[in-house]
């Protein structure tokens, strides 16, 4: 399927496509484009918009894109929900104290942004941290079990 955002990637859309191809379609094709251009190239392509204004898989009610995600497709790993806070705490810049890694991913990513200003080559370099962190995640749930 295909999969639209915005361009110009940073923390949640890239956590957003991460989370896709891994949990939700791994054959996902992702579209980058600016704001103003979602809507028409989602009626165009028939693709998925996401972490874009008004669309389903945005921020509602206090929720970032990528918790989103895992709420329409009831993703109960508990390791995505650490990762899911996270990425909040890290996109959300009211939030952004409320776990201690997020100034971290965000510092990260606006480095990667810096680096690889193509938005899929950023995601193909970034994919490799949301690994790290999902695996240290999991490390987490495993030592309060």
């Amino acid at each position: 399927m295909k999969w639209l955002t915005r361009s110009h990637v940073h923390v949640d859309r890239v956590a957003c496509p991460w989370l896709i191809s891994r949990f939700v379609d791994n054959e996902a094709e992702f579209l980058f484009v600016p704001k103003s251009q979602v809507d028409a190239v989602a009626s165009a392509t028939g693709a998925i918009p996401f972490d874009a204004p008004g669309v389903e898989l945005g921020h509602h009610d206090g929720r970032c894109s990528f918790e989103s995600i895992v709420l329409k497709y009831d993703l109960k790993d508990p390791a995505l929900q650490c990762l899911a806070q996270i990425v909040h705490a890290a996109d959300v810049a009211a939030d952004i104290d409320k776990d201690p890694v997020a100034r971290g991913l965000e510092a990260i990513a606006s480095g990667f942004s810096l680096r690889y200003p193509n938005d899929e080559e950023n995601l193909a370099h970034q994919f490799d941290v949301y690994d790290a962190l999902y695996a240290w995640c999991r490390l987490q749930v495993a030592k309060v079990q």
